[in-house]
Parts: C-alpha cells; sequence; structure tokens
C-alpha cells in the first residue's frame, strides 16, 4: 500500500529498538493501523533519546538495532500488511561532541574540507578572528579560565595516529599542517623523521591524501614502539604551566576553529543553527550532492522496498523547500513504482495554505491539532479568562503583546548572529549600488529587525527571486508594522529592503532615491548587483523569520501567556481561542480538496500537553467565572507557601517565587495533568506528580525567560519555585488545596472525557490520515517532554484489546479503555471500508433543536457507502450533576435532531461505538437521543461491525 489508512508514530533510542517494536506487531496490527511511523533511524549523538542529532546519514542507528534490525521489523510489518514512514532530518546534523565525520573534517581542514560546503557556514565574518574559522562555542565558561584551569588539553589518537584538543565531551581536531611543529617540540631523532613527513603541508585538498599517508606512519610508529615519544611531545602542550600553556593556546589560534565560551554563540556564531542549539549546525541540502548524501539511505531503503515514504522534519528550514519537495518526489518516483508518501513538518497560521506546487500529501498534522483543540473551547470564556489572567498576573490580556515582546527578546538575546548574517547580505546588496551605499549596516539591521518581529508566519517562498501574491499576504503585514514603528528617517531604506527581499525584479529594484538626493553631474544609476546576492539575502531572510518565530512564539510566549493553556500548544495561536463547528467544517473541506491524504494529528512528541490534558482544561472555558474565581481563591489559599528571594516563607505582595503568572500556570498544568483515578490521600501517587510537574515547571521557567532561563539560570528562585510546588501538594494538603485540587477535577473530568473522545473521533474519520502517537491509545496526561516520551505499557494495551463494543468501558470510563476501545473499533472501520474515510466526500450536517449548538456532525460518502459522524460538544452544562458517566442524559437532548441525508432515510444504521441502531425518522431526522444514549459520540454505517 502506498497512502496509509493510518499511522502510529514510535520513538526509537537505545532503550526502544527496533527488536522491540517488533515485538509488539501483532498489537499494532490488531490495533489496526496500517503503518509504524518512526523518529529518525539514522545514526545520532550516542545516548540521543529523540534522533534529530543526526551524525551520520549513511548508517542506521546501531543504538536503535542497525539496519539488520530494522529489516527485522520490516519483515515482521509485511507479514501483517503494513508498512513503515521514517522521518527524515535534511535541515541540520549533531555537531556537538565527536562523532559527526563532516563536522570533525571541517575542524580540521577549514574551508578547503571535502565537506566545507555541506553547511551553512560563513567563512568570510566581519571578525577577524573567525576568518576562514569556524565557532566551537563548547566551552562552559570563558576560554581563558577554561584553558588556564587546564580543562583544554592535546592528545593523541593512536588509533587513527591524529592529534585533537579535548574538552569534555568535545573535540577539535588539529590539522596535520601543525604536526611538524608538535612532533618537533619534543626533540627526538625519531619524531624528528616523522616530523619530515608533515613539512610543506597546506590544507589544499592535493595535500591531504599525503597528510592521511603521514598520520598512518605515526599510527604505525606509535603502534610499534609506545606511545612514550608522542607523551614527551604532548608534555610540551600541557596546560599545567605558563609556557606549555601558552605554546597550546598559540597552537590553538592556528586552527580552524575557535574554541568558545557556549554564551558566545548567540552573538558571534558564523554558522546557521537548529533555532538556537549550538549543537545542531543547518545542512545546505539544496546543493546537489548533499542532497544526495543526506538521502542516500532513505532512497536505498525506499528501492529495496523497505520504506513506503517519508515526513520531512523542520521544512522551513530548507533555502528552497518547494524546490526540496520537488527533487524529493522526482527522485523517489524514479527509485520505485507507486506514489511515496510524503509529508511535511511545516507550522501554518490560521488561513496559510501548504503551497500547491509543493508534491506532498500535506502536512504532519499541527493545523488539524490547533483546528479540533480550538474547536472543543467555548468562545464566551475567552474574555474573562483573559481579564483574570490579566488582573492576576501583571501582564497583557493579549497574547500579541507577549508575541511581540518574545520576537524582540530573541532577536537581541538568542538569535542576534544571525541576524547580523542576514543583515550584512543586505549590506552586500546596498554597497554594489551608488545609490544604496549610504544605506549603513546599523540601519539595515534596523529595519530588517522590524520586519522579522512583526512577521505573522514562519516565513515567505520567493521564485526566481519575487515574493509571490501568497507570499505577499502575510509580508505586507510586516512591511506595515515596521513602517509604524521605524522612524520615518528609515522608510526610504525600509522601500528598498522590500524591493531586495522579492518585491521587485533585480532590474527594476532601483535604489530608493528622491530629487532632492541626487548630485548633479553624477550618474545616478543603480550599479548591478547580482540576483545571487538577492536570493542569499532572501534565504537568510526566511531562515531568520522561521527560527524567531518558533522561538518566541512556542518556546518563550506560549511558557509566558496563561488564558488557558490548553491553547498554547506547537502550531497553535493563543489569541485564538475558539473557532465554531461551521468553521471546523470549512478546514475539513478544504483538506479534502486539497490534501486529502495529509496527517491528522492531536499529540506529537513535541506538544507542550498531552491531548487529555488540552481537553480537560478546554472544559474551564465552559465554566470561566468560576475557573477565574477558583485561581483567585488557590492564590490566596497558597499565599503562605510564597518564597522570598532569601528562602523564607509566607505571604507578601512582591518579588516571590513562583510569581503570580507562573504561579496561575501551574494550577492550570495541575488541573490538566492530574491522573483520574489519583486520591489526594495517595502520598505516593501525589508525590510522582509532584515530581514530573517540578521537571515540567523548570522547563516553562526557563523558556519563559523572565526570571530565569536557559542562557543565566536563576537556580535560587528554581528551587524556591519547586519548593512552593511541593509545598502545596504535601500531605497535610490534602484537606486543603489538594482537597479542592482534585474536587475541580472531578468537576470537569467527564466533559474532560468527552472532549477527549470527541477529538477522538474526529481525528479518526475527518479527511486525511489519522495519526496515533505511541501510548495514547489510553488516556494521555502527559505534560512537555520528556514527560511525553516516558516508556509506553504496550502489554496492557494489548491485554486490553477486545471485540467488545466501546460503550461497554464507558463505566470504567477513568481506566482509558474506553478510548482505546474507540480508536480499535475505528481503525477497524478503515480496514473494513478503506476507500469511505480515505477519500469519501466530507459532507457537514445541520443540527437542529434545543441543544443544536451541542452537536456536531458529519457524514462521509463514497460511491453507495456512508458512514455518519456525531459528537457531542461543549456538554460541561448539559451533565448530570449527580452521575458519573461522561455522557449526557438522553432525556436531556429533547428534539435535538441531525438532518440526515435523504440517501440514508430508509436504510438501517448500526452505531460502531456501541450495540445500537438508532432510527432514521420518516421526516429524515435523527434524535439525539437515540443516537447518543449509551455513548457520546457515534459513527453510524449501514454495515454491522465485522466479528473475529
Amino acid at each position: 500500500m502506498t497512502v496509509p489508512r493510518s499511522t502510529l508514530r514510535l520513538q526509537f533510542h537505545k532503550d526502544f529498538t527496533f527488536d522491540d517494536a517488533l515485538a509488539r506487531v501483532e498489537y499494532f496490527a490488531a490495533l489496526g493501523v496500517s503503518h509504524l511511523y518512526a523518529s529518525p533511524i539514522t545514526t545520532a549523538e550516542p545516548g540521543s533519546m529523540h534522533g534529530y542529532d543526526t551524525v551520520d546519514y549513511t548508517q542506521v542507528s546501531a543504538e536503535c538495532g542497525g539496519e539488520a534490525g530494522l529489516k527485522r521489523l520490516v519483515d515482521k510489518l509485511r507479514e501483517r500488511g503494513m508498512g513503515l514512514i521514517i522521518d527524515v532530518v535534511p535541515n541540520h546534523m549533531g555537531v556537538g561532541g565527536s562523532s559527526n565525520a563532516w563536522w570533525l573534517d571541517i575542524l580540521e581542514w577549514g574551508r578547503h574540507s571535502a565537506h566545507a560546503r555541506h553547511f551553512d557556514i560563513d567563512w568570510h565574518s566581519p571578525d577577524p578572528a573567525l576568518r576562514g574559522k569556524v565557532l566551537m562555542p563548547c566551552l562552559g565558561a570563558p576560554y581563558g579560565d577554561e584553558l588556564a584551569a587546564g580543562r583544554i588539553e592535546l592528545h593523541f589518537a593512536a588509533a587513527t595516529g591524529r592529534f585533537y584538543v579535548n574538552y569534555g565531551p568535545h573535540v577539535g581536531p588539529i590539522c596535520p599542517i601543525d604536526y611538524a611543529s608538535i612532533l618537533q617540540s619534543a626533540e627526538r631523532a625519531d619524531l624528528g623523521a616523522l616530523a619530515e613527513r608533515f613539512q610543506g603541508l597546506t590544507t589544499q585538498p592535493a595535500d591531504q591524501p599525503r597528510a592521511a599517508e603521514a598520520c598512518e606512519l605515526l599510527r604505525e610508529f606509535v603502534a610499534q614502539n609506545g606511545t612514550e615519544a608522542i607523551d614527551a611531545a604532548l608534555a610540551n602542550y600541557a596546560p599545567g604551566e605558563a609556557v606549555t600553556r601558552d605554546r597550546l593556546h598559540r597552537l590553538l589560534e592556528r586552527q580552524h576553529f575557535r574554541l568558545a565560551w557556549w554564551r558566545t554563540a548567540s552573538d558571534e556564531v558564523n554558522w546557521r543553527r537548529f533555532f538556537d542549539i549550538s549543537t545542531l549546525a543547518g545542512v545546505r541540502v539544496e546543493r546537489p550532492e548533499v542532497f544526495d548524501a543526506v538521502h542516500a539511505l532513505p532512497f536505498r531503503l525506499y528501492a529495496e522496498g523497505v520504506i513506503d515514504g517519508v515526513r520531512i522534519d523542520h521544512v522551513d528550514g530548507l533555502a528552497e523547500p518547494r524546490e526540496y519537495c520537488q527533487r524529493l518526489r522526482q527522485r523517489l518516483n524514479e527509485l520505485r513504482e507507486g506514489e511515496p508518501y510524503i509529508v511535511v513538518e511545516k507550522i501554518l497560521a490560521r488561513g496559510e495554505p501548504l503551497r500547491d506546487d509543493w508534491p506532498v500529501h500535506g502536512t504532519t498534522g499541527y493545523d488539524f491539532m490547533t483546528d479540533v483543540g480550538a474547536l472543543l473551547h467555548d468562545p464566551a470564556g475567552a474574555e474573562p479568562l483573559a481579564t483574570t489572567w490579566a488582573e492576576l498576573s501583571g501582564r497583557s490580556a493579549n497574547f500579541a503583546d507577549e508575541a511581540m515582546m518574545a520576537r524582540r527578546k530573541i532577536l537581541a538575546e538568542n538569535l542576534s548572529a544571525e541576524l547580523d548574517r542576514a543583515a550584512r547580505a543586505l549590506h552586500r546588496i546596498a554597497r554594489d549600488s551608488l545609490g544604496t551605499r549610504d544605506f549603513t549596516f546599523t540601519a539595515l539591521r534596523r529595519v530588517l529587525t522590524e520586519l522579522v518581529v512583526h512577521f505573522p508566519v514562519y516565513r515567505v517562498y520567493p521564485q526566481n527571486g519575487l515574493r509571490t501574491e501568497a507570499d505577499n499576504v502575510y509580508y505586507n503585514q510586516a512591511l506595515a508594522g515596521a513602517k509604524q514603528t521605524l522612524s520615518p528617517a528609515d522608510h526610504a531604506t525600509l522601500e528598498q529592503v522590500d524591493a531586495w527581499l522579492g518585491g521587485s525584479a533585480a532590474e527594476d529594484a532601483a535604489p530608493v532615491r528622491s530629487t532632492a538626493n541626487a548630485q548633479p553631474g553624477l550618474n545616478n544609476a543603480p550599479l548591478s548587483h547580482s540576483g545571487s546576492s538577492r536570493r542569499t539575502a532572501q534565504t537568510l531572510f526566511s531562515q531568520l523569520t522561521a527560527p524567531v518565530a518558533a522561538k518566541a512564539v512556542e518556546d518563550t510566549a506560549c511558557y509566558r501567556y496563561g488564558r488557558l493553556l490548553s491553547r498554547n500548544e506547537v502550531g497553535s495561536d493563543p489569541a485564538e481561542f475558539a473557532i465554531s463547528v461551521d468553521q471546523f467544517h470549512t478546514s475539513n473541506l478544504e483538506r479534502a480538496q486539497r490534501f486529502p491524504h495529509a496527517m491528522l494529528a492531536t499529540a506529537t512528541h513535541d506538544h507542550k500537553r498531552g491531548e487529555d490534558v488540552r481537553a480537560r482544561l478546554a472544559v474551564l472555558s465552559e465554566i470561566a467565572h468560576d475557573c477565574c474565581a477558583t485561581l483567585r481563591a488557590w492564590s490566596t489559599l497558597n499565599a503562605p507557601q510564597r518564597r522570598a528571594p532569601d528562602g523564607s516563607v509566607g505571604t507578601m505582595d512582591h518579588d516571590w517565587a513562583p510569581g503570580p503568572a507562573a504561579e496561575a500556570m501551574l494550577y492550570q498544568t495541575l488541573v490538566g495533568c492530574w491522573p483520574p483515578n489519583l486520591s489526594p490521600d495517595d502520598e505516593t501517587g501525589v508525590k510522582a506528580l509532584a515530581e514530573r510537574v517540578a521537571q515540567w515547571q523548570l522547563k516553562a521557567l526557563r523558556e519563559a525567560k523572565l526570571r530565569t532561563s536557559w542562557l543565566a539560570p536563576d537556580e535560587a528562585y528554581e528551587n524556591a519555585c519547586r519548593d512552593f510546588l511541593f509545598d502545596i501538594l504535601a500531605p497535610q494538603r490534602r484537606d486543603g488545596f489538594l482537597s479542592e485540587l482534585s474536587g475541580l477535577v472531578a468537576r470537569i473530568s467527564q466533559a474532560g472525557a468527552i472532549n477527549s473522545l470527541q477529538q477522538t473521533v474526529l481525528r479518526l474519520t475527518s479527511p486525511g490520515v489519522p495519526d496515533l502517537y505511541q501510548g495514547t491509545e489510553l488516556w494521555d496526561f502527559s505534560l512537555v517532554d520528556p514527560d511525553n516520551r516516558r516508556p509506553v505499557d504496550f502489554a496492557q494495551r494489548q491485554a486490553w484489546l477486545v471485540e467488545t463494543p466501546p460503550s461497554e468501558f464507558l463505566p470504567d470510563w477513568r481506566s482509558g479503555r474506553v478510548k482505546l476501545g474507540v480508536i480499535q473499533r475505528l481503525l477497524s472501520l478503515r480496514a473494513h471500508l478503506p476507500s469511505l474515510l480515505s477519500d469519501g466526500a466530507y459532507l457537514p450536517l445541520t443540527v437542529t433543536g434545543k441543544h443544536a449548538a451541542h452537536v456536531v456532525a458529519f457524514a462521509r460518502r463514497h460511491n453507495n457507502a456512508w458512514a455518519v459522524i456525531i459528537v457531542t460538544h461543549l456538554a460541561a452544562g448539559l451533565l448530570d450533576a449527580d452521575s458519573d458517566l461522561p455522557l449526557v442524559d438522553a432525556a436531556q437532548w429533547d428534539d435535538t435532531a441531525v438532518a440526515m441525508p435523504d440517501e440514508l432515510t430508509s436504510r438501517a444504521l448500526f452505531d460502531w461505538m456501541s450495540t445500537a441502531a438508532p432510527k432514521v425518522e420518516d421526516n429524515g431526522v435523527l434524535y439525539l437521543r437515540d443516537a447518543l444514549a449509551t455513548m457520546p459520540v457515534a459513527v453510524l454505517v449501514e454495515d454491522g461491525v465485522p466479528r473475529a
């Protein structure tokens, strides 16, 4: 099969290998997924728990089981008629430590390395200390301090005959042109003879084979004679004495890398990073030879029939996403008959389309995740929750304000070097023209800053150096925002930058100048500047706006803004609180038309809160006023546990830990992730929860970058926040805060479970390919990684797979088994009628009656086959307070009904969620009191459920 019916995402690492997955294939098959969807399988940094820090594109990870293990898994999958999709990471590689041969070759040979053009390195840095060098920002303290402390040392690798400098796990290869001086320093005849073999070497490629031969002789010498002679040479570079330490320093200064304090990276790094991570270097996959090298393994595996398709990580980091996707599709088509399945990880803003000229099946599903997430929220809760948030936190009620401040902070503190590089590219263009040569670097940087901070989406995608109309929809918003905030004196510069960034063709991009600026008697025509310079500037601009959006919105503002944390998710805009049922239908219709096989996700390895955490928190939007009163009451109740900077405890009004904003977000987090069966009397269970939340809290505080951060951690504040958390969850609070916390959770849990089942059914029946993240077959109350990557008890899930209708498990809903049953049953339906949900038309259905606003209903149709999907929506106000079931009492629905398609009026329908067979009335309506009598969700088809 080519296009999956459904996928199951697995995170592979040393503790969960291909063989571990193989042992669970029978479960995956019985569950009903058609394809496993693997995290990156290439060789990553040793011990990597995610695989996105690839160090060798050519080899399947040995830690995960190697190629043999992968093929054993695939053979088993094929036996069960299943396939495999793999995650490909073409944008960046891991360059920390000592495992990336490409990167080590660059550190050794500099710009003459065979891999120098594989990475996006600026070899012409304006800093003389970095020209022809690579910044290596790995030191834990300033260079001079670490050198004096003896933590930077020269070593010799006997196995390879190479010298290298070592700092912790980091390795900097010494260029062989310096070997002669190192060997001669020992003043030994045997080493002197070897040193002659290195005399006269240059870094030119023609000399590198001669260097390799000389290194081999050095290796053989050590193998035969031991390391005594080499040790004597190394002693002359020992950091313990001033003279030898100075010699080591001078040796380091001659290398093609500059060891530096890690804090220098944000300001001085001269190579493209993945976001602001200085152990991940950007790869120039737009170069044909790099593209081939990066994709050699997946291409071979696809040609051999091992994999069925690919998921492309962070496509917006690439210089040319459109061209990349086109090249990828073409190559895969050449390798094998059939259509390869290709999806891209792409964050789309509301209304932003995935480009039609990308030959892919769609995105990995963040757009669906934000749609279904927003659908769960009551729009009436937006204003009171925002007002209360502003009152409690002292921060803005508007997310846009937080996002703007975060963008400025990220540009100033985290991505300053990247901003400088993009500004320099514009400055080089300016210098090519007499009319623009006086546009200063500082003015261009100022203009560029305002464009970036006002940019509303990840990036634009110019074609042949020109922005498209689709690009300008968003670029013009940034242009207007920049014009508003810049001084009028900068507007001419802004107009010129607009032209260079794709606003006009190269020959039309004449400098903007007024008549007053023209010089009499001087030819004021612009000198020509190449289109390649403009495209370079456009690429750097796009590779800047994307990480700024990710770091500022997802990793900063979303940890600062707490109106309701269920809307603070990857791919979502917290400013958008809710969408209507009609808007949800519109999105589904558009996907069905444009990308009918895009992935549909509600949980990922990157989510900030598990899908059921978000579903439960969404209920607070339905009881917004009560929620606001509760948050205020809890703040008062726990005031005695506040911490002062000196660690003292007690009620205080100013400068306390965790502070009002962090405290309010902590309460929401506790409400969202409190396990369904946890009692406030369970000391062990509450402590385990506290440990998990403490891990989230530390990350949240540092990502917010307000009172502490990854760059400048305030450990005293962080410890005080942790102490506050453990105090309010201490056993002595069981009759106080713990009782109130568990009481609110109990009040909203049934509605939260309905929300969870609602989004599960919508994911499995909407147009697209439903993706299941590992372990989320049961309730997923996880928090941000690493919490969402904890080991999964697949044995328990397998034991709970039965043919029993999900409705049978509703009374025991807290176990999560009802969710597993819903997933199993709907995946079975997708296998039973594959074309119906994969290719069927999407038809929104009209709901009438007293509670029409509390229902989402649509039909899927393929030829003569039909499915009608009905789910309970915004259920909090309809539930019976005396009932423990997450189910609206049938009588409560009153006259609420779904207007059914005419073709179904005379047909018998069966509910795949229960044993019900609700009747369509003669007037063509189906009453909810019949359809939703035993389950809060219904999926009605003509065929009964196949029995084993």
